[in-house]
């Protein structure tokens, strides 16, 4: 059984270099509570920006420049309807990969 494990360690470590680069960048958007509440908030599909500040204490510029990053980022698209800006998950590694690791945080400490 030992060497079960030690031989798909291994095999993890076989990923190409780029591969945990990749990894990487994609923790480090999603490094910023902030990032992680609007995230959470889009799961349940597009959203305007007063959805979003309705639901996450914080201002509209904080809230404006998170948006950004997840759209320059690629996690997120976004398209005007009239003067609104709405906002939709493209990327949906990343939900994915936040209820996993939020789930992980959140039994960690349960007995």
């Amino acid at each position: 059984m030992t060497k079960r494990s030690v031989k798909k360690i291994h095999s993890e470590l076989d990923r190409p270099d780029e591969v945990f680069e990749l990894a990487a960048e994609l923790f480090k958007i999603m490094s910023a509570p902030m990032r992680l509440k609007i995230i959470g908030c889009l799961c349940d599909g597009e959203q305007n920006v007063s959805y979003l500040l309705s639901h996450i204490n914080t201002t509209q510029p904080n809230m404006s420049q998170h948006l950004n990053v997840l759209y320059k980022t690629g996690v997120l698209g976004r398209r005007r309807d009239g003067v609104q800006i709405l906002y939709r998950i493209i990327d949906e590694r990343v939900p994915a990969l936040c209820r996993a690791v939020c789930t992980q945080v959140e039994t960690k400490d349960k007995p």
